[in-house]
């Protein structure tokens, strides 16, 4: 049988922490910036945890 691959989109968004959580980055913040504050791209600067709802989608897409 073949290997699964995992989802190449997937692989560039998300990426494991020590503990076996799954960090992500903040969305809106690639382009159309000049309309946003300062602070909300400061904020946005700052990476997250997946939530609990989408952990089981995140490590199905991931193959973990």
């Amino acid at each position: 049988m073949p290997k699964v691959k995992t989802k190449s989109g997937a692989k560039k968004r998300f990426s494991l922490t020590g503990t076996g959580k799954i960090k992500r980055k903040h969305a809106f913040k690639s382009h159309i910036l000049t309309k946003k504050t300062t602070k909300q791209k400061r904020n946005l600067t700052h990476t997250g945890l997946v939530s609990s709802a989408d952990m089981d989608r995140v490590k199905l897409m991931l193959q973990i």
